[in-house]
């Protein structure tokens, strides 16, 4: 038995004025996921249990088939891991955008939570020079990919809020930065950043380039070393995870799993979609499972561009779900879901905890249940919801 997951990050939307009614998913190309509507069972699942923020963290963790309930620590010791980075019990680790405020009437506002999706060849020396000017015994800047970067406190404190910067772009931060215990060293250490990249060399070239300045950092996801049961004792299973986000590379290592770095993923629309998915075949050949995740349409529903989620959308669904599908005759028992995490509605420009479509297809019988298509009024129409962390239970099932 061979096991896949094809994972659309932020994919799930609601209807669109622009659309005349339809959901991305709907108005998109998708002839690979409706193939495997027809042929497989098709419903919603509850990926954010209540009580619990709708982040990929959270999310993805139900679709790898963990109860985020027993199990959730925060999003930036993951990627810690994933990146190599050792905490001890008091450790937190924070995620470290590099962000773009932008200054009006005296106040500051977020007008980019990416820095204008800011490359790591440029974002590594931001990084070093944090480290470098502001880092000691206590507070470490590590360079991650792209605008995504990671901060640890050692023996820090935890029970401060933070917000995420996509779930603010527009918007005036002073009602959003960190709050509660702890805040004011984050809310200082924030501070001392944007002085440090206000005239940084790289900066300037973007400016010269007329490219929005990494300018600040943003302070987030934070959290506590997590503990997560491998996937050989919980589910018999070997297996690889493919991403270009630290994120789900860090839930793969706790699983136990093969992190495999494909050329060319980088986390947007230009990503190697095809890559990734003849990676996910050759990972098949040695293990029972591969996670193949995709960020590019959660990205582009963080900048509100509907013409680059329909396009991630249909890219999702010709080179990764249309390559895996030719692939699979080679084997002969194949259990593949197909899902996103969360929604992440274009209107919106962040997450919802709203159940998402999802499709459990066998290649050995045809489980179909009534979806002719792939998309939200699908699922709900066949009446089937679960909750999220079930899924990798019934994919597995005899």
């Amino acid at each position: 038995m061979k096991v896949i997951i094809l994972l659309g990050d932020g994919m799930s939307d609601e209807p669109c004025a622009e659309l005349q009614g339809k959901t991305p998913l709907q108005a998109a190309k998708t002839p690979n996921m409706d193939r495997l509507a027809q042929h497989g069972r098709v419903g919603l699942a509850k990926t954010v249990p209540d009580g619990l923020p709708p982040g990929s963290d959270v999310a993805n963790l139900s679709v790898f088939g963990y109860d985020p309930r027993t199990c959730y620590t925060g999003r930036s010791p993951l990627e810690a891991i994933s990146m190599g980075v050792p905490l001890g019990p008091d450790d937190v680790a924070f995620r470290m955008n590099l962000v773009t405020l932008r200054p009006h009437g005296g106040r500051l506002y977020m007008e980019d939570f990416s820095a204008g999706h800011i490359g790591s060849d440029e974002s590594h020396p931001l990084v070093a020079s944090l480290q470098t000017e502001l880092g000691d015994s206590r507070f470490e800047f590590y360079s991650g990919v792209g605008y995504r970067h990671l901060m640890v406190w050692r023996g820090g404190k935890d029970a401060m809020t933070a917000t995420p910067p996509h779930d603010i772009t527009g918007k005036q931060i002073i009602g959003y930065l960190p709050a509660g215990d702890g805040a004011e060293e984050l809310i200082q250490l924030m501070n001392s950043a944007q002085m440090l990249l206000h005239d940084h060399p790289v900066n300037r070239q973007r400016a010269g380039r007329d490219e929005l300045p990494a300018n600040s950092i943003w302070l987030w996801g934070h959290g506590k070393m997590p503990r997560l049961i491998p996937y050989r004792e919980k589910f018999g299973l070997s297996g690889a995870v493919i991403s270009a986000v630290d994120l789900i590379k860090g839930i793969g290592c706790c699983a136990g799993l093969e992190v495999i770095n494909v050329p060319g993923a980088t986390g947007y629309i230009d990503t190697n979609y095809r890559g990734k998915a003849e990676a996910a075949l050759t990972a098949l050949d040695r293990h029972d499972f591969v996670y193949v995740h995709v960020e590019a349409p959660d990205e582009a529903s963080h900048g509100g561009n509907l013409q680059h989620k329909l396009q991630a959308i249909e890219d999702f669904d010709r080179l990764v779900v249309g390559t895996v599908l030719e692939g699979l005759d080679r084997f002969e028992d194949v259990r593949l879901l197909c899902c996103p995490d969360h929604p992440t509605p274009i209107h919106l420009m962040t997450h919802t905890s709203d159940p998402v479509p999802f499709v459990l297809y066998h290649s050995a019988q045809d489980d179909g249940n009534g979806a002719v298509t792939y998309d939200e009024a699908a699922a709900r129409g066949t009446g089937l919801v679960l909750d999220g962390d079930r899924l990798m239970e019934l994919l597995t099932a005899a």
